[in-house]
């Protein structure tokens, strides 16, 4: 049985992307700074708990994941604040730059060596926001374009190995990613995505042949919309 790992595992894209691995037949360890065990009730599955805003915990499990002999490794643990940048605290700016790119850079730095020895896969889940540029987005996508630029760089460094790197960009998908957020979704089936889409992404590039890749994976809703939070 091969070995996943998965971080934002306790909700959203990170779990649905576990839930569909256990299916397939992998044991998954899911990194979340709240997962618990029966977040996720599955023989196969291994919680274990992480603040990837943290330096000092994030090269901890970095060193504890080594031991694993990992075959897939998911960067899906993010977040976002969508403010004119002068708004943003250091404290937001800090926090979201790390575990939206110094966490899964140190991840895969650890875990390298086993994903290329095992014909492994990388997969990192970006956004469409670092693929454009959007007005109160500028850290967001600062964080999500660089993801993305590490993500292409090692795939023509590692490019004499069997590993497979995937930047996948998700458009809006419904998830609890909005919940601090003054806008969502919209509750329009063809003006979102579900985080069950993305799980199809991931299975898709796990089907392929070996020898072919889809080193860019965009996945945007059919029409656009959005819908704007009212103040309480």
């Amino acid at each position: 049985m091969k070995n996943a790992v998965v971080t934002g595992a306790r909700s959203g894209i990170g779990k649905a992307i576990t839930l569909r691995l256990l299916a397939l037949g992998y044991k998954v360890i899911g990194i979340s700074r709240t997962i618990e065990q029966e977040d996720i009730n599955h023989k196969n599955f291994i919680a274990l708990k992480a603040d990837l805003s943290k330096a000092d915990e994030t090269i901890k499990l970095s060193k504890q994941l080594q031991k694993e002999n990992i075959s897939i490794l998911v960067n899906s643990a993010g977040f976002g604040r969508f403010a004119p940048h002068e708004e943003l605290s250091a404290h937001i700016i800090t926090k979201m730059t790390f575990v939206n790119l110094s966490a899964p850079m140190l991840l895969t730095n650890a875990l390298l060596r086993d994903l290329k020895k095992n014909s492994g896969y990388l997969i990192n889940i970006n956004s469409i926001e670092a693929l454009r540029s959007s007005k109160f987005a500028a850290l967001y996508s600062a964080t999500k374009a660089g993801l993305k630029a590490f993500g292409d760089a090692l795939f023509e460094e590692t490019r004499k190995s069997e590993l497979s790197i995937t930047n996948i960009n998700p458009d809006m998908t419904q998830s609890a990613f909005y919940d601090e957020l003054r806008f969502s979704p919209s509750p329009k089936e063809y003006e979102k995505l579900l985080t069950s889409d993305i799980a199809d992404a991931v299975e898709h590039i796990l089907s392929m042949r070996k020898g072919a890749v889809v080193s860019e994976y965009t996945i945007r809703s059919l029409c656009f919309g959005i819908e704007k939070k009212t103040k309480k």
